[in-house]
């Protein structure tokens, strides 16, 4: 194995911070200094990463969060995913003709989480104020910020569109009609503006807790939500589906709902406990992964080797054939996770792993789910089409769809934050007027047939890929990853960890070598299509390899080195000594730390 990395493995003891941009990370690291912990830290990167990756995330986005908080001394996840409206019914969306919820405008909206989500982390395990956390965000709102190339030519491909049908995009990202150059210098006055406003709002309350409560209240019972009300009354905008569309989502809705804090799923892995998100989101693919893997030699394979490629991607078909079955939100479906990261079941889907790549798509059979299963299949048996279907996070993929940012830190004291923000992208939906921002597009995820885990229905949480991960070794918690990537996010965290946990690399190595996922499962995001047997890897995986995978079956699509996967991750050994790295991709993910 190669000891060599792009960048050396950050180590420290005071605190560290890594996230998908450096400006970011910065931030973060700022907060630490200032007397801040990890939670005060994560929600002034995410904040500032809504500035700086609009094209990833935004206000009106949503996000999961696992954290590890030494206080209460638990392992728990804050769900700010929201909720379908309650006029996103079947009926209603079938009788606007739409029969797949197209991934932009306002019919594959729900209600905005995020912010609810960071106030409530902010409240219940930071210690600083609204102002204090918003305010590095307002300072790269009104000075300005270096923009991002792709952001930069995210705008100018839309130009068009924006201007014909998106007016309040086209003055907020072409101001004054000219589309923003790359590493110029962009601000968003309104958006900064707003936070003012929140923060004046937040401060007419005694108390940084009844601060932090006036902040939830305004943006989701006050002028933010009237904003957002006002605006949906009238306005009906294009969408992809080739039809203009006006929304469902009501002030009635954002008033009724919170972001909530539940326990993880979890699984255990040669000494290390994975905790994922409830099978609401698609975490539980990475758990079954190993559970699949564990009765395999994962150890003896060369972790840049055919064999461990073929392996992990076989053993992820596997999984994420049955999140396609089984999961969706469980306080709307029954969905049988234990069943599904049992030993008994894995046995028998290990054996479906041979040195043959699958064309088929092959969820199990659970018994008492057989017509949810002949539901599904039969749905997607009948869908036509490849193509590309993922949330484009390299540069080999469609700058047009939105993707996502993470963020991993860990403070002195052994407080832990692994959050993967996302929705809200500048390319979803039009910019609300007089607010700065958009709103989400996360219903796409939602499926228009009755009768499944993920058909769309009021009040339920659509199967989102923001997938966070934090893993405890022996049982203390110890290491927090994630990556931007949509339904390859996991597939990429799979990869890492394995590497990580059985082979002795660092976080930077283990991050650095060759990566790669399969598209051969339906796709989370419009159009929903999928390339059966399809492997994309980075071709740095040598010639040999790429033909040996030929060999075996696999559909190979050879990427550029250095294009796929966006990994960050952060680790506090026992003796309190902390590390963290981040992908040289993009050139544009750091750690730091000290």
């Amino acid at each position: 194995m190669n000891a060599f990395t792009t960048r050396p493995e950050i180590l420290g003891t005071f605190g560290v911070v890594t996230s998908t941009h450096w400006i970011a990370s910065a931030v973060g690291m700022s907060i630490l200094e200032k007397g801040g912990n990890a939670f005060d830290a994560a929600v002034a990167t995410g904040f500032v990463l809504q500035v700086l990756e609009p094209h990833l995330n935004g206000p009106g986005g949503d996000m999961p969060a696992i954290i590890y908080s030494k206080k209460k001394d638990k392992v728990e996840v804050i769900c700010a995913q929201g909720t379908a409206p309650a006029a996103a019914t079947i009926e209603h969306y079938s009788a606007e003709g739409i029969d797949l919820i197209p991934g932009d405008g306002l019919l594959a909206t729900v209600i905005p989480g995020a912010f609810d989500g960071w106030m409530l982390m902010l409240r219940d395990y930071g210690t600083m104020s609204v102002r204090e956390v918003l305010e590095p965000s307002i300072y790269y709102l009104e000075h300005g910020h270096p923009l991002l190339p792709r952001v930069a030519a995210t705008i100018e491909g839309l130009a068009d569109f924006f201007q014909k049908e998106w007016p309040t995009s086209y003055e907020t990202w072409l101001p004054g009609g000219v589309a923003p150059q790359p590493l110029s210098s962009f601000k968003n006055p309104v958006l900064a503006q707003t936070w003012k406003r929140i923060i004046a709002e937040a401060e007419a309350k005694t108390g940084r807790e009844a601060g932090i409560d006036a902040a939830r209240d305004a943006f989701y019972r006050g002028f933010v939500a009237e904003a957002i009300s006002d605006y949906l009354k009238t306005a009906e905008v294009m969408d992809a589906s080739g039809q203009r569309h006006k929304g469902v989502l009501t002030a009635d809705d954002m008033s009724n709902w919170t972001a909530t804090i539940e326990e993880p799923t979890t699984y255990d892995y040669h000494g290390w406990t994975i905790a994922k998100t409830g099978p609401w989101g698609q975490g539980p693919v990475l758990l079954q992964s190993l559970a699949l893997l564990k009765g395999i030699d994962i150890g003896a394979m060369d972790p840049a080797g055919v064999d461990f490629v073929h392996t992990v991607v076989e053993a992820m078909k596997l999984s994420y054939a049955d999140r396609e079955v089984y999961y969706g939100d469980p306080e709307h479906a029954q969905v049988p996770i234990q069943t599904l990261l049992s030993d008994g079941y894995n046995d028998e889907r290990r054996k479906l792993i041979t040195g043959k790549a699958s064309m088929d798509l092959r969820p199990g059979r659970i018994p008492g789910f057989d017509t949810q299963h002949d539901l599904t299949m039969d749905m997607l048996n009948t869908m036509a089409g490849v193509g590309a279907v993922y949330e484009p996070t390299m540069s080999h993929l469609t700058e047009k769809r939105g993707d996502t940012v993470h963020i991993d830190v860990i403070d002195r004291e052994g407080n832990m934050v692994s959050v993967t923000p996302s929705g809200g992208w500048l390319q979803s939906s039009p910019i609300i007027p007089g607010l700065g921002f958009c709103l989400n597009s996360r219903a796409q995820m939602f499926w228009m047939k009755p009768g499944l885990p993920t058909s769309l229905a009021p009040g339920k949480r659509p199967r989102t890929t923001l997938t966070p991960s934090l893993g405890l070794f022996e049982g203390k918690p110890t290491l927090a990853f994630g990556t931007p990537g949509g339904d390859q996010q996991d597939q990429w965290q799979l990869a890492f960890f394995l590497r990580y946990a059985h082979f002795g690399m660092n976080l930077q190595q283990a991050i650095d070598l060759p990566l790669f996922h399969t598209t051969h499962f339906p796709g989370s995001f419009y159009p929903r299509t999928r390339q059966p047997g399809n492997v994309m890897i980075e071709s740095s995986i040598g010639e040999q390899a790429l033909a040996d995978l030929k060999s075996r079956g696999h559909d190979v699509t050879a990427a550029d080195p250095w294009t796929v996967g966006r990994l960050t991750a952060a680790r506090r050994d026992a003796d309190g000594l902390l590390r963290a790295a981040a992908t040289p991709r993009l050139m544009q993910a750091y750690a730091v730390g000290r």
